[in-house]
C-alpha cells in the first residue's frame, strides 16, 4: 500500500502479521494458469482487443474488513513471453478518484489496483507490490519483511514498466457515476532481476501473488482481493495468503 504504516492497522494487528507470516507457509488457495502470447502486447488500455481474447480472467471479489456499501466489479488478466510480463484490469466502478500523479506516492488512497507478486520460486514470501492508480502512477516496492524491510524502486527502474490508463492523469472531483475504468502495463523481467531473483516465466513454473482493489481515500472506501486474506483488518501485506501463478 503506501510507503508509511496505514492508520487503519493497529499494531498489535500488525504483530499478528509478523507472527502469521513467520509460522504459515503460502496458502495458495488459488491458482491462475497464465498463457504465453505469440507476440508482444500493445498496451493502450483497451480491455477488449484481439490479445486478451483468449486469455482467462480473475475475479477480485473477496472483502476484507467492513463490506462498502458499493462494491466495484474488478477482473484481471495477465499473460507473458519471453522479454516480459503482461498485466490488464478492468473495473466496473463507482466514486472513481485519482489525484496521487508521482511515483510511490499514496495511490491506494485513489480508485487503484494492485499486483503483488513473488518472482522467485525459492522466496515465496518475498515479494515486489505494484500499485496503480485510476490515472496510471505507480507505486512499486520490493518486499523481504512486511512494513519493516522494503525497497522503493527507483523512478529509473520504474518508468521501464509501460503503463496504459482508460482515464484522465487526474480524476478531480470524484465521479460517484457508474464508470468503468481499464489499467494495462508491461513488466520487463530484467528490471525485476536489479531487485530480486526471478524464477524465469516458462510451461512448469510457478510464482505466487495475489490481485487487489481499494480506494481508501475514496467516499466508498473498500478493500478486495482475489486469493482469500483471513485476516480481521485490511493488510494487503500478507504474502502468506498468495495464490499461486502457474505459467503455461
Amino acid at each position: 500500500m503506501n510507503r508509511s504504516l496505514p492508520t487503519f492497522i493497529s499494531l498489535p494487528v500488525l504483530v499478528m502479521a509478523a507472527v502469521l507470516a513467520f509460522s504459515n507457509p503460502v496458502k495458495a488457495q488459488l491458482s491462475y494458469g497464465i498463457r504465453r502470447v505469440k507476440k508482444p502486447v500493445t498496451i493502450d488500455a483497451n480491455w477488449d482487443k484481439k490479445a486478451w481474447k483468449k486469455i482467462p480472467e480473475v475475479k477480485i471479489g473477496n472483502p476484507m474488513g467492513k463490506v462498502p456499501a458499493f462494491s466495484p466489479v474488478t477482473t484481471a488478466k495477465v499473460a507473458y513471453d519471453d522479454h516480459h510480463l503482461y498485466l490488464i484490469f478492468k473495473v466496473e466502478d463507482k466514486f472513481v478518484k485519482s489525484t496521487v500523479t508521482e511515483y510511490n506516492g499514496n495511490v491506494s488512497g485513489d480508485s487503484c489496483v494492485e499486483f503483488f507478486f513473488a518472482p522467485d520460486e525459492t522466496q515465496p514470501l518475498h515479494y515486489f507490490n505494484l500499485e496503480i492508480n485510476a490515472g496510471g502512477t505507480p507505486l512499486m516496492f520490493f518486499v523481504t519483511k512486511p512494513w519493516t524491510e522494503f525497497t522503493p524502486l527507483d523512478n529509473e527502474s520504474i518508468s521501464q514498466i509501460q503503463i496504459a490508463h482508460s482515464q484522465p492523469k487526474v480524476v478531480d472531483p470524484e465521479v460517484k457515476a457508474p464508470t468503468t475504468w481499464v489499467i494495462e502495463c508491461k513488466i520487463p523481467y530484467e528490471m525485476l532481476k536489479k531487485f530480486s531473483n526471478v524464477t524465469m516465466p516458462r510451461s512448469g513454473a510457478e510464482w505466487h501473488a495475489n490481485f487487489y482493489k481499494t480506494g481508501s481515500r475514496t467516499s466508498n472506501p473498500h478493500w478486495f482481493t482475489w486469493s482469500p486474506v483471513d485476516f480481521p483488518k485490511p493488510n494487503f501485506h500478507l504474502p502468506e495468503f498468495f495464490g499461486t501463478l502457474k505459467f503455461k
